[in-house]
């Protein structure tokens, strides 16, 4: 067999795939808590041991993506709200990052400084179409450039003024990578140059910054974000179904869905997103998740009216405790129903922001009608028993009240392997074999 590890360090437990490149098929697989106080690759070393006992094997290929540390921080600056800005934003997140601040029109003193006070591990810089507006843009090049600026920045604005404002950030000590315009014109989003340049810079400045390992054997190690990995993969699946589809990673903090639709020509019309509409998406959802943000879900849930009367102080208890433990594991059926509770209410309210473009930022939501696989993946589901994993899903796909037509016709499966994100390391240099992995776990 020719082998390959594909591991993803997260902030709390670092998952190792063992895959066999010939025929996409999972070997092994293993998982270690993440030695974020120490050195990484403690724990990523450990965990790669343990999925490798046994197999005889050394020397082979590791494809690695981290969200160790709180993966990449992005901050988005602008020329305005509702189509530059809006576009940077949704190009960040499709590139695996948490949109810390956006800013939008020309940068003063007080703007500079709620940058700075985001802590962006990035800023993306954008601004005006190609040919179109370039004041803007230059202005807040200029103040970055003044001001001293050292975070790297990712240029990807009006291409008119684009070699000119780089050499003015050069000039002044900014570490700066350029890219296409998001924005080309309006309504046509072009994410692909941007969201390569991003990746670049995360491997480049952000890993090694974040001290996580000392040494650079680390850095050298990680390909990329791991949201960016599992995006890849949730692509490469969509290739291969050939229809829409839809991912919810519910974790400890945050609950990411990734939807992935078919172009329509029609949104090419005079009611077209002027942002532009990204048909591979992926949100954010900060306040929802199973440990640190489990108390953020019980307020969303009673704010959308989805729990029962009486049911909102009990789960607000027990959804205290995990918060201060993040940790914690129920030890019995109650305290996995509860997990179970936590868990359908999170990938619910994500996925009604997600459709009703609250999250992504689209007037007309995204239109999930035509979905074809609804994936359930995160820690809560992939060690739950199949019948709360199940009902999780199951949960989100009945979801008449939610002010968003539900899937006519999705099956629902869950990512019980954790398989996306080795499918999307393995995507660009086996590309087969990636297909091949996530088709016989999520579609076969």
């Amino acid at each position: 067999m020719s082998l390959a590890v594909c591991a993803d360090v997260g902030s709390t437990y670092t998952k190792v795939a063992v895959v066999d490149l010939d025929g996409g098929v999972l070997v092994a697989g293993a998982s270690a808590p993440t030695t974020v106080g120490t050195d990484v690759l403690r724990g990523l070393d450990a965990a790669v041991a343990a999925a490798t006992d046994g197999l005889g094997v050394s020397d082979v290929p590791w494809y690695v993506c981290s969200s160790a540390g709180g993966g990449l921080r992005l901050a988005v600056v602008g020329y305005e709200p509702l189509v530059t800005a809006q576009a940077g934003r949704r190009v960040g997140l499709s590139a695996g990052a948490n949109v810390v601040h956006v800013a939008a029109g020309r940068l003063g003193g007080a703007d500079l400084a709620a940058l700075r006070a985001a802590r962006p591990d990035v800023v993306l810089l954008v601004g005006g179409t190609d040919g179109g507006d370039a004041e803007t843009l230059t202005h807040n090049a200029t103040r970055l450039a003044r001001a001293r600026w050292r975070v790297p920045t990712v240029l990807a604005g009006n291409v008119q003024v684009r070699d000119e404002l780089r050499a003015l950030l050069v000039s002044a000590g900014v570490p700066v990578t350029v890219a296409d315009n998001v924005l080309p014109r309006i309504g046509v989003l072009a994410p692909v140059s941007a969201r390569a340049a991003i990746r670049e810079v995360f491997l480049r400045h952000v890993i090694g910054g974040k001290k996580l390992s000392r040494g650079g054997r680390f850095a050298r190690l990680v390909r990329a974000a791991t949201p960016d990995a599992v995006l890849t993969g949730v692509e490469v699946l969509a290739d291969a179904v050939g229809g829409d589809l839809v991912v919810l990673d519910v974790g400890g903090a945050t609950t990411d869905v990734y939807s992935v639709l078919t172009p329509d020509e029609r949104d090419s019309g005079p009611g077209r997103e002027v942002a532009g509409t990204l048909w591979r998406a992926r949100t954010v959802e900060g306040d929802l998740g199973m440990r640190w943000s489990a108390p953020g879900v019980v307020r969303a849930a009673a704010e959308e009216r989805l729990l029962a009367v009486g049911e909102q102080d009990v789960l607000a208890g027990q959804a205290a405790v995990r918060a201060a433990d993040p940790g914690f594991l129920p030890g019995d059926d109650a305290g996995r129903a509860v997990d179970a509770r936590i868990a359908a209410l999170a990938a619910t309210v994500a996925l009604r922001r997600h459709a009703r473009g609250a999250a992504t930022g689209e007037r007309a939501g995204r239109d999930l009608r035509d979905v074809r696989l609804v994936v359930g993946s995160g820690g809560v589901l992939r060690h739950a028993p199949s019948v709360d994993a199940a009902g999780v899903v199951a949960a989100v796909l009945a979801d008449h009240a939610g002010g968003w037509p539900v899937p006519r016709a999705a099956r629902a499966v869950v990512d019980v392997d954790y398989v996306l994100a080795a499918g999307g390391l393995l995507a660009a240099e086996h590309p087969g074999a990636a297909r091949a992995l996530l088709c016989r776990h999520l579609v076969a």
